[in-house]
């Protein structure tokens, strides 16, 4: 794969921090975020629902918007990475944001609160994907899910994780 030029880079940052403004200004109120949950739970095992379920509505409704994304350029997508599309944000379950937490962490890029000290929202926001995968091992969750979740934002050479990390930017 080939190293991608600037202007590239350039523009597909603005189409994530686009994403991130519309993102923030959906997720002030939780009454006005409407998740398509029934859809949601036929693509989980019983106990990835029982995560989901636990997901702020929120965080629910872009994770539906990820994996729409997701399906509508990638049909034939292992449902392995549909669940873990729909699951990508269950760590940030581990504790409800307030509302200024919310756009607060929304402005910070996860790079740099990894280098932030880890301490309540901020240290949720750094190291959700790990809790993530921690919560869905717990749950008993398919091993390949876990393994995307805790990649979701670093994820190397992995391909299906590098797709999650795309859509995810891009919702």
């Amino acid at each position: 794969m080939k190293p991608l030029r600037l202007s590239d880079r350039i523009g597909r940052k603005a189409l994530g921090y686009a994403a991130k403004v519309r993102r923030l200004a959906r997720s002030v109120r939780a009454v006005d975020a409407h998740p398509d949950d029934a859809w949601a739970l036929t693509h989980l095992t019983p106990g990835e629902a029982r995560v989901y379920a636990g997901m702020d509505p929120r965080d629910r409704e872009h994770a539906c918007r990820v994996t729409l994304h997701l399906l509508r350029e990638h049909p034939g997508a292992a449902p392995e990475l549909v669940a873990a599309a729909l699951l990508h944000d269950c760590g940030k379950s581990i504790r409800p944001y307030r509302v200024t937490e919310r756009v607060l962490m929304g402005l910070v890029p996860t790079r740099l609160a990894r280098w932030l000290p880890p301490v309540g929202a901020l240290g949720i926001r750094a190291q959700h994907p790990e809790l993530g995968a921690t919560l869905l091992t717990h749950a008993r969750a398919r091993a390949r899910v876990v393994r995307l979740v805790a990649l979701h934002h670093q994820p190397g050479s992995e391909p299906d994780a590098a797709l999650l990390h795309h859509y995810d930017d891009q919702e």
